[in-house]
């Protein structure tokens, strides 16, 4: 699987209240709660966003509740990738649990720029920065999480492993 976008580049410590402020979360709607995708760091990142849009960050990025919206509501508006220093553990997982790619990669998240085209290989973790002609090396993820990405997440692969059972 692989991903290609422009950047849209965060600090550090980006939390979960940020990503998804709480008061939009009386929805639950994708669609609604990805209307309102960073609004409070970011006011113009629903309209800068173009589907398929890789976001770079740093360090402790997801940081704060344990809120599964964040990432939802981040995969719906269109980011087919973060690249950060490090993720919050929590983060880190509910991403894997609904199918949303991401991967760490200090040098990458540290060099990367705003703007930059980014092509991404989930299954070898190579990241290429086509603006510098750079590349970076994530570790790639399992083939099981693979397979988990592509059935776009947890639900999804388990429904199809007992579909293949039957």
């Amino acid at each position: 699987m692989k991903a290609r976008g422009h950047v849209l580049k965060y600090g550090d410590n980006v939390d979960t209240d940020v990503i998804i402020p709480a008061r939009y979360l009386n929805s639950f709607d994708a669609e609604e709660l990805a209307s309102h995708a960073m609004v409070d760091i970011d006011p113009t990142f629903t309209q800068r966003l173009q589907k398929g849009d890789i976001m770079v960050a740093g360090k402790n990025f997801g940081c704060g509740s344990s809120r599964e919206h964040a990432p939802l509501c981040l995969k719906t508006a269109g980011v087919s990738c973060i690249i950060a220093k490090s993720f919050a553990r929590i983060f880190y997982r509910n991403s894997i649990n609904i199918g949303f790619a991401i991967l760490e990669c200090p040098e990458a998240a540290e060099e990367i720029q705003e703007g930059d085209v980014v092509n991404v290989d989930y299954d070898s973790g190579i990241i290429t920065d086509e603006t510098t002609h750079k590349t970076y090396q994530a570790q790639p993820f399992p083939p099981f999480l693979q397979k988990m990405i592509k059935a776009n997440g947890l639900v999804n692969y388990v429904n199809e492993k007992k579909g293949t059972k039957a």
